[in-house]
Order: C-alpha cells, then sequence, then structure tokens
C-alpha cells in the first residue's frame, strides 16, 4: 500500500499542470479554526517517507519519469524533470574533427559523483536529525495539549460557578429594576409590602406543594421497595418449592423454563420482523399515495387477486364436482330441503299474520269503545284546559302589563306638559322681544355669556368628578383584591397551623416514632444485606466480562483483518476530507466564474439603452 501511494504521488508531482497537482500543494485562503489542524493524505506521505514534504516533491522532480532513456539514444524522448529539465540546442554541442560530439550533462549543483557508504550514511544521519526535531514537535505539542485540557477542565469548573453567581446576581438584578420601577412610578409602601406578601404567600405554597411532592414520592419509593421485597419473597418461594420437588418434576421445569425462554427470544423476534413490516407497510403506503401510477398498480394487484381467488373457487368447485348423476340427486336433494324449509316458513307466517289480525281487531274495539264513552267529555276537558291556560298567562303577566301602561301612561302626561311649558315660554318671549331696549338686549346677551361660561366650568367639574370616580373604583378594585389575598392568607395560614398541630401530636407520641425509626431501621439493613449479596454478584459478573472484554481486544489488535480495517478508516477519513475540500475549491471557482448576474446586468443596461434612444428617436421626429 505504502509503495502505491508513493508511485502515485510521484506519477502526479510530475505531471507540468493538472487539478490533482493543484488540490495536493495548493492551500486555501482564509484563517484556520481553533485546535489542531486536521490529517491530510500528503501529511501522510510525508510521515511515512520521513521527510518534509518539500524534499519530497524536490526528490519527485529531480528523478526521470518511466519510459524514458538518455537523451540523445533511441530509447524516447527526453525527459522534463531533474537535471535534463533545461532547454537543449544543437548548436550548444562542442564541434570536434570527427563532427558533432556528446552533449555535456548540465549540473544543478556541487553534488557527488560517487555515492558510497558515507553518502548514505549522511542521509541517514540528516534523515535521523528530521525525525528527532518532528519527534521533539509531536512531544511538545502532546504537552501542550495536556497542559491546554487541564487548563480547559479548570475553566470549565470556574465557568460553572460564575454561571451560578451570574443566576444569582440576575435575580437581584431582576429585583433591583422591581424597586426602580416601583420608585419611578410613584407606588406607595404599602402596594410594595402586599406585592412582597403575594410572593411570599406563592413561595410558601410552592414549599407546601414540593414537600408533598416529596413525601409522596418517599411513600412511592416505600411502596416499591415493599414490592421489590415481596417478588424476593415470592421468588426464594418459588426457588424453595423448586427444591422441594422431585428430580423428575425439576428437569421438567427446566425444560419448561428453557422453552419458555427460547418461545420469548422467538416473540421479541418475531415482534421486531412485525415492527419493521409496519414500518415497510407504512412508507410504501406513504409512497403510494404521493403517487398515482402506483396507486393504479395497487388496484390492479387487488383486482388481479380477487380474479385469482375466483379462479381457484372455481377449480376448487370444478374438482368437487363428480358425474351428472350425482349431481342431479345433490340438486334434488337441495331443493327438497329447500321447499320443505320453505313450507315450514310459510306456515309461521300464516300463523303470526292470524294473530296480529287478531289483535289489530281487539285495539280497534277498544279503541270504538273509548271514543264512544269519552268523545264529548274530551271536547269539553280540552276547550276548559285551553281556558285555564290562557286564565294563568294572564294572571302571571297582569301586574307587568299593568306597570307597562302605568309608565307608558306617565312618560306621556311628562311629554305633554313639557310641551305645554315649552309653547308658553316662547309665547312670553315673543311678546317681550317687542318691548325690548337695546341696553336690555346687551343685558341680557351679558346675561347669556355668563351663563356660558358657567355651564362650561359646570361641564368641566363634572369631567373632574367622573375621573375622581373612576379613580376611586379602581381603588376600590384593589382593596378588593387586598381583601381577598388577605383571606387567602388567612386560609393558608389555618392550614400550616392545622399541619403544625397534626406534626406536633405525631412528634409529641416518641415511643411510637421509637418503635417506627426501629422498623425502618431493621429494614434499611435488610436492604443492605439485600444490595451487598447483589453487589458481589454483580462485581463476579464484571470481573467476567471484563476477562473477556480483554481477551477479545486482544484477539482483535493480533487479527490481521482489524489493522487493515483500522488502516482503511484512516484513509476513507483522508479521503473525505480532500473530498471536502476539493468540493469547496470548485464551489468558490464555480462562484468566481459564473458570469449570469453580470449577463443579467449587461442585458438590463443594453435594454435601457435602447429604450433611450426610441425615446429619442421619437422626440426628434415629433419635432
Amino acid at each position: 500500500m505504502v509503495t502505491l501511494c508513493l508511485t502515485y504521488f510521484g506519477h502526479v508531482i510530475r505531471k507540468d499542470q493538472s487539478l490533482e497537482k493543484g488540490i495536493m500543494l495548493g492551500k486555501v485562503e482564509g484563517q484556520q479554526k481553533k485546535g489542531r489542524p486536521s490529517m491530510r493524505w500528503i501529511d501522510t506521505v510525508a510521515a511515512t517517507v520521513g521527510s518534509s514534504i518539500a524534499t519530497i516533491v524536490r526528490m519527485m522532480q529531480d528523478q526521470m519519469p518511466p519510459g524514458t532513456a538518455r537523451p540523445g539514444s533511441r530509447g524516447g524522448p527526453i525527459g522534463t524533470g531533474g537535471v535534463l529539465s533545461s532547454q537543449i540546442k544543437v548548436a550548444d554541442r562542442p564541434v570536434t574533427q570527427q563532427g558533432l560530439s556528446g552533449m555535456k550533462t548540465g549540473m544543478k549543483g556541487p553534488q557527488r559523483q560517487i555515492l558510497d557508504k558515507s553518502y548514505y550514511l549522511g542521509l541517514l544521519r540528516s534523515k535521523i536529525s528530521e525525525l528527532t526535531t518532528e519527534i521533539n514537535k509531536l512531544q511538545k505539542e502532546i504537552e501542550m495539549y495536556n497542559q491546554e485540557n487541564s487548563v480547559y477542565l479548570s475553566y470549565e469548573k470556574r465557568a460553572e460557578t460564575l454561571a451560578i453567581e451570574i443566576k444569582e446576581f440576575q435575580g437581584q438584578l431582576a429585583d433591583y429594576n422591581m424597586l426602580v420601577d416601583k420608585l419611578n412610578t410613584n407606588t406607595e409602601m404599602e402596594e410594595v409590602m402586599n406585592d412582597y406578601n403575594m410572593l411570599k404567600a406563592q413561595n410558601d405554597r410552592e414549599t407546601q406543594s414540593m414537600d408533598i411532592i416529596f413525601t409522596e414520592r418517599q411513600a412511592k419509593e416505600k411502596e416499591i421497595r415493599n414490592v421489590e421485597e415481596e417478588i424476593e419473597q415470592e421468588k426464594q418461594a418459588a426457588d424453595g418449592i423448586i427444591k422441594n420437588m422431585s428430580p423428575e418434576k425439576q428437569v421438567k421445569y427446566t425444560e419448561m423454563k428453557t422453552a419458555n425462554e427460547k418461545l420469548l427470544q422467538e416473540l421479541d423476534t418475531l415482534q421486531q420482523q412485525l415492527d419493521s413490516l409496519n414500518m415497510k407497510k407504512e412508507s410504501l403506503e406513504t409512497e403510494i399515495a404521493h403517487s398515482q401510477v402506483k396507486q393504479e398498480a395497487v388496484l390492479l394487484h387487488e383486482k388481479l387477486y380477487e380474479l385469482e381467488s375466483h379462479r381457484d373457487q372455481m377449480i376448487a368447485e370444478d374438482k368437487s364436482m363428480g358425474s351428472p348423476m350425482e349431481e342431479r340427486e345433490r340438486l334434488l336433494k337441495q331443493v327438497k330441503e329447500d321447499n320443505q324449509e320453505i313450507a315450514s316458513m310459510e306456515r309461521q307466517l300464516t300463523d303470526i299474520k292470524e294473530k296480529i289480525n287478531q289483535f289489530n281487531e281487539e285495539i280497534r274495539q277498544l279503541d270504538m269503545d273509548l271514543e264512544e264513552h269519552q268523545g264529548e267529555m274530551n271536547q269539553k276537558y280540552k276547550e276548559l284546559k285551553k281556558r285555564e291556560e290562557n286564565m294563568d298567562t294572564f294572571i302571571e303577566t297582569f301586574e307587568e302589563t299593568k306597570n307597562q301602561e302605568l309608565e307608558r301612561k306617565a312618560q306621556i302626561e311628562a311629554n305633554i306638559v313639557a310641551l305645554l311649558e315649552h309653547c308658553s315660554r316662547n309665547i312670553n318671549r315673543m311678546k317681550q322681544i317687542s318691548s325690548i331696549t337695546n341696553q336690555e338686549l346687551k343685558m341680557m346677551q351679558d346675561d347669556l355669556s355668563f351663563k356660558s361660561t358657567e355651564m362650561q366650568k359646570s361641564q368641566s367639574t363634572a369631567r373632574n368628578l367622573t375621573s375622581d370616580s373612576q379613580r376611586l373604583q379602581l381603588d376600590l378594585q384593589k382593596m378588593e383584591l387586598l381583601e381577598s389575598k388577605m383571606t387567602e392568607e388567612q386560609h393558608s395560614l389555618k392550614g400550616k397551623i392545622k399541619q403544625m398541630t397534626t406534626d406536633l401530636e405525631t412528634y409529641n407520641d416518641l415511643p411510637a416514632l421509637k418503635s417506627s425509626g426501629e422498623e425502618k431501621k431493621k429494614k434499611l439493613h435488610q436492604e443492605r444485606t439485600v444490595l451487598s449479596t447483589r453487589r458481589n454478584a454483580f462485581k463476579k459478573i464484571m470481573e467476567k466480562l471484563n476477562i473477556e472484554y480483554e481477551t477479545l481486544k486482544t484477539q482483535l489488535q493480533e487479527n490481521e483483518t482489524h489493522s487493515q480495517l483500522t488502516n482503511l478508516e484512516r484513509k476513507w477519513q483522508h479521503y473525505e476530507q480532500n473530498n471536502f475540500v476539493m468540493k469547496e475549491f470548485i464551489a468558490t471557482k464555480s462562484q468566481e466564474s459564473d458570469y449570469r448576474p453580470i449577463m443579467k446586468n449587461v442585458s438590463k443596461q443594453i435594454a435601457e439603452y435602447n429604450k433611450t434612444i426610441v425615446d429619442a428617436l421619437h422626440n426628434t421626429s415629433r419635432n
């Protein structure tokens, strides 16, 4: 795998221009996220070779690509990598007596002509030094990471404590803001105290509810413990019964128990299969509901199923049919049986019809008798009942109608009196106007203006009085609310007093409390013994499981397929990272090369320019 990776890397690096080379050696602009940088595929190559990326790239470029030979020979074309990357001209070759000589090889720098032992030792030392530097860097990074982790944990604890303090300060700040709002709105101290008392009462109620919930939880836990103890006692009793049983019955019991466990496992598997099938059914139904073609296919399938069932029935009937004589005898038997049933049913029908006719005649005779005896009496009774109902309604509504008519009469009389007074005033004014002088007229105007001002003042006082009445009504509502709150507080205090009295009665009975405490202590000791036995059993099970886990872990570590899978997972992660980088690179390039918005702007500008030209031409033609 390593050799394949290196050959592929060299093949990509020796290319002149390629997308793969740009992705491997390119860099994405922007700032990197915090934390350790993610591993790349090229980093794994550098780690396997044991040198930096720049030296590997230089080494790969210096090598000659495969399929090339020495320049000037018949092997193939001239390579582009390494020392032979310079352009060659025929005019640069030195001329001798025999003609053109061989090309001089250009030196890339001061290099060794003979690659002996000392050369390779120097290379090894350089590589070892690079490895030591890299190891030191990694150790420093590990130390930094550990330090950062410890600092992070300390900061996390500190952040939790600070968050708690912030919550407390937020509560205090909310309280102070409430006080500032109350002071700015000029609220009185009594209202503040009332709010405080309200909140205190709510807190007391919540504490009471919390205490009740806690006590209920304790009671439920006690019940659960008692149930568990009963279950354990039942189990112990069952174990004792099984032990006292004969060996044959014990064997049968074990067999039945194993069979029951197997059946339960099968039931679980079947339930899982049923759930999966139901899920598939629901998904298929949703798919069918979304597509009409699938719905039509389902209908056709149902029709086909019905036709197939009908065909099977017809085939079964055809097979069940015997000879013509047998079928004739069978049909005759059926006809006889049907005729007998029909005759019996007709007899029953005739009997029932006769009975119905008899009952109808009796009912008619009774109706005739009732009509003869009670015809006249019924009519008189109905008329009297109607008159009585009318009289009752008249008597019930007499007072209301009387009051309504009297009120109506009084209103009409008042209207008549007001109209007569208005007519008399108008007549007197008409008589006085003829005998009024200018001075009297001025006096009257002054009186009118004074009265109008007084009228305005009275209206303003009436408005003020209405506002005062509204304010007083609001104050009255507040007082009613305060009174309701006080009553609620009184009820809550009475409940507290009752609870305190009950608590005092319970706490005064010290021997009962001691006996209950001793019983609880005994129960707790019993639970402790049971739990200790369970703990020991679970410890043994955990030890066995840990041993099995360690053996499996060692087997996995020794297994070659597991190591190959881990390596493949790492490679897959690297490929995923490279794929993500490629996608981002392609997205950025596609955004950079997107010409559609520019084209739209240009088309809009051209259309506007054409419109302006057309308008200018129309204007010139009109002028």
